[in-house]
């Protein structure tokens, strides 16, 4: 296993994180995702240890709050010392019937993380998430909540997933001219399949040094080898009954057409190649898996070993790249002088001397 600082703190996290999402199942859309029993989850969480995973990810959300307790009790039932693993939550989907169950706000927050505590089993959250956009409470007050969760001790670092570049940006403004906690993450979808979030976020985290975990980097399952453009149904495959996240798919089927082959040279499954291909990526600091079953986790795991050659990512990399967007090809256009400036300037004849 290798890791890595979660973004500018001194904390090592494995560039592979557990996903809880499967544990218990629940109702509603948590019931397509998995419902893996507390024996099945000691057995995943075991494997994750013992293959140097320490990092784990949750949400209070997930099966109405049984995965975070689903996760505490396999930690307790391995007694695994709390001081071994990294736990992170998140707080903001509806939890209740009530018209402030739901949100970043500071009644919400404060309310939510004795609940998440109690369910996992622990005193301290070492990573807590603001786990959506919340429209409506001001962003200040959100920071604030934040801050006095880390100087209580009850939370270590904080993050926020699904959160657009602006407004992260906005938010590390704020908290330095306060002297609030620093947002340290961002939980985003990334895939091979999507790669949306190169345009804004990733140059915003390479520069501000914050961390990326990406969820979803199977696409939801359809990167996982099970579908192709052939096979676009299938039975009991969560993808099949739960279409999400949003996929170009016609260029998903062309993204599979070149990884299929490059699994077959490296006699692997085209989940280890996409899932390698994530962590060839120098922004991403760790990729979120989640399994229902061992061999399935033990076949994420092996993307950590995986070597994918120059040849292989260039491949990848250019039947997947996103097609040009404005302001990004004007800025290539206009920032290639800048680089170079023996290059020639739109409507000159000759290099610049």
């Amino acid at each position: 296993m290798q890791y890595k600082t979660l973004g500018d703190t001194g904390l090592l996290v494995s560039t592979l994180c557990f996903g809880t999402m499967t544990f218990h199942g629940g109702t509603g859309m948590f019931r397509h995702v998995g419902q893996v029993d507390q024996p099945g989850a000691d057995a995943l969480v075991k494997g994750c240890i013992d293959a140097g995973i320490n990092f784990f990810d949750t949400a209070d959300i997930y099966a109405e709050g049984e995965s975070e307790r689903t996760l505490g009790q396999s930690l307790k039932n391995l007694s695994i010392a709390r001081k071994d693993v990294v736990i992170a939550s998140k707080v903001y989907g509806r939890v209740g019937k009530g018209r402030n169950d739901i949100g970043a706000s500071r009644g919400h927050i404060m309310d939510s993380i004795d609940g998440t505590l109690q369910r996992l089993g622990t005193d301290y959250l070492d990573l807590y998430q603001i786990h959506g956009t919340d429209v409506i409470t001001p962003l200040d007050e959100t920071l604030r909540a934040l801050d006095d969760l880390v100087s209580s001790g009850k939370v270590r670092y904080i993050g926020v997933s699904n959160w657009q570049a602006w407004r992260i940006a906005r938010a590390l403004g704020v908290s330095e001219l306060k002297n609030y906690a620093r947002i340290n993450t961002l939980q985003a979808y990334y895939s091979i399949a999507g790669r949306d979030l190169e345009r804004e976020l990733v140059p915003l985290l390479e520069a501000e040094g914050t961390g990326l975990l990406v969820w979803s980097p199977l696409a939801g399952g359809l990167l996982s080898g099970k579908f192709s453009r052939e096979q676009q149904k299938v039975e009991g495959a969560r993808r099949s009954e739960f279409d999400f996240p949003l996929v170009d798919k016609d260029r998903a089927w062309r993204i599979l057409d070149v990884m299929n082959p490059i699994a077959a040279a490296h006699n692997c499954s085209a989940a280890r190649v996409a899932l390698a291909w994530l962590l060839a990526r120098p922004v991403v600091t760790s990729v979120i898996i989640g399994a229902k079953r061992v061999e399935q986790l033990e076949d994420n795991i092996a993307a950590v070993d995986l070597q994918l050659t120059p040849d292989d990512l260039q491949q990848l990399d250019a039947v997947s790249a996103l097609p040009p967007e404005y302001p990004g090809w004007m800025l290539a256009v206009q920032g290639s002088s800048r680089l170079n400036p023996e290059a020639p300037r739109p409507g000159a004849t000759t290099p610049p001397k």
